[in-house]
């Protein structure tokens, strides 16, 4: 089952930047093949569930391991059965409907 997630890890402990751990985050989400955008406050991710969540294990792991000893993190997920759909699809809806206006 294919789910669209959008994921925002949070590591404590580890001073005012992050963007060295987001970054590591990252390139796990992207190494694990899955479709993934950043955005200002999170990062939004499409694939397959047990990849995702896998994906999501691991980067909690090599946050840890990088000196986080704290995280914590917020999900949203959604899945279909009824239609195939992408991020890219449900965007495309409503600047589509932008459009018209």
């Amino acid at each position: 089952m294919n789910v669209i997630a959008d994921i925002c890890i949070v590591p404590m402990g580890v001073g005012a930047s992050v963007s060295e751990y987001v970054t590591r985050a990252y390139a796990i989400l992207r190494d694990a093949g899955l479709n993934a955008r950043l955005h200002a406050y999170g990062t939004n991710v499409e694939g397959d569930f047990d990849a995702v969540m896998a994906a999501l294990k691991q980067c909690h792991e090599a946050l840890h391991e990088a000196g986080a000893p704290r995280l914590t993190t917020t999900i949203r997920l959604g899945s279909r059965v009824d239609k195939a759909q992408t991020m890219a699809d449900k965007v495309s809806v409503v600047e589509d409907a932008l459009a018209r206006e």
